[in-house]
């Protein structure tokens, strides 16, 4: 069997925080890809939520690395463990829970836009401290620029929409 050398660890200006929501990772960038996709690691701490939200310009695709992700798209309820797989398509509502024991997640958006979210939103991992919050009217600001519609607080699924509009 060959035996692979380590690839480099990804450098600090490429890891951020979401106040204690989320830790991310930049694996590939928007401007890696002309914009085509980005690629994150995503650290999520046991018990995190979404708020019920959906995405207008792009579709966001998971896919479990350890732990367990609940994910409520549209009429589907999911939960996914290692290895498993969901994609999450342009205008669905959807909202997403960690397991009791936190998730770890790769994440990738096409058309690129989550990376650049969390990259605009969040704090610079190396500034931050285990008392960083997140600037949630910042966040607010860049996801309407970016055209997602938050739909309901974290714990709201798309079965609770008015109507059932899932």
């Amino acid at each position: 069997m060959t035996t692979f050398p380590a690839p480099p660890a990804p450098a600090q200006d490429r890891r951020f925080v979401l106040g204690t929501h989320l830790r991310l990772t930049v694996l590939t960038a928007p401007e890696e890809t002309d914009g085509r996709h980005d690629l994150a690691d995503v650290t999520l701490p046991p018990g995190s939520n979404t708020p019920l939200h959906k995405h207008t310009r792009y579709e966001e695709r998971i896919w479990v690395v350890e732990g367990a992700v609940t994910v409520w798209a549209g009429a589907d309820t999911y939960t996914l463990g290692p290895g498993d797989f969901y994609t999450i398509t342009m205008n669905t509502p959807h909202a997403l829970e960690a397991g009791a024991a936190g998730a770890r997640v790769l994440t990738m958006s096409s058309p690129a836009y989550f990376v650049d979210l969390i990259r605009r939103a969040g704090t610079p991992q190396a500034d931050a401290t285990p008392d960083t919050e997140w600037d949630l009217a910042l966040f607010d600001r860049i996801t309407a620029e970016q055209g997602d519609v938050i739909l309901g607080p974290p714990g709201m699924t798309p079965a609770d929409l008015p109507g059932n509009a899932a």
